[in-house]
């Protein structure tokens, strides 16, 4: 019986050790990726081709997402608020519901499973064909011209996207609380633009720059350490999505619970 005691705690203390050591060597990468940001040279034809994958061929997947949510947001919200007899605060409750928190977290989401997942994926196979060490040969220094320009896009793009799910929820809302339960629309939009605040759009906007950070820097972490052949290549990958949006929802708590 001593002898299990001591061997579980033997098997916790190497697995503590273990995810220790993992986020030592996260931050270690973080903190390369951030020098390489800014020192030359700067690929610029490589941020833009990461700009287009990243962010461009995302767009269908975040307006879809974006006016659904912003429907269904305020398809509920419109019967509970109507059960108070306040339904005139319908656009305020949408609007701030999406700026502050839907969409940002959202667009870090679908984000992941769209483009995240496919920068590991493309790091992994990179790494078991070995084409880093092949630039490494060539004097290209493999983190720089690799890592660097897809951590650069997500910084870049995320916030953007955010803005465009932003709008396309609240129209969302619109059509949902104009078009088809006979609100005003000035009292829909007037209420949007009396309660949000420069304030609610910072936070939303901080937070996709943390979230876009957030997928980048997981993703391509997991995809250029890459190992054992194409299982290693999956279990990269699996691991990469489901890390990034579990840091994405805890990164949003911490970012609220600081900004409120």
């Amino acid at each position: 019986m001593f002898n299990q005691i001591i061997e579980f705690i033997r098997k916790i203390g190497a697995a503590s050790l273990e995810i220790i050591q993992e986020m030592g060597r996260m931050f270690l990468f973080l903190w390369d990726v951030v020098r390489s940001i800014v020192t030359p040279p700067f690929r610029w034809t490589n941020l833009l081709k990461q700009i287009h994958f990243i962010g461009i061929r995302s767009l269908f997947v975040i307006a879809l997402t974006a006016i659904f949510a912003g429907m269904v947001l305020a398809l509920q919200g419109y019967y509970t608020l109507s059960r108070f007899g306040s339904e005139a605060l319908l656009g305020p409750a949408v609007a701030l519901s999406i700026i502050r928190e839907l969409g940002p977290v959202l667009s870090g989401l679908m984000v992941t499973g769209r483009a995240g997942s496919a920068l590991t994926a493309e790091l992994g196979i990179m790494r078991i064909r070995e084409q880093g060490d092949a630039l490494d040969v060539m004097g290209i220094p493999p983190l720089k011209y690799l890592v660097t320009p897809r951590v650069e896009a997500g910084l870049l793009i995320m916030p953007l996207l955010t803005v465009i799910f932003d709008v396309i929820g609240i129209l969302g809302g619109y059509l949902v609380a104009v078009r088809l339960l006979g609100m005003s629309g000035g009292t829909y939009f007037g209420g949007i633009e009396s309660a949000v605040e420069m304030r609610d759009i910072v936070t939303g906007l901080i937070k996709s720059v943390s979230f876009g950070l957030i997928v980048t820097w997981v993703c391509t972490y997991k995809g250029y350490y890459t190992r054992r052949g194409a299982e290693g290549v999956s279990q990269s990958t699996t691991s990469a999505v489901v890390m990034s949006s579990v840091l994405i929802l805890v990164c949003d708590y911490f970012i609220t619970s600081i900004m409120l």
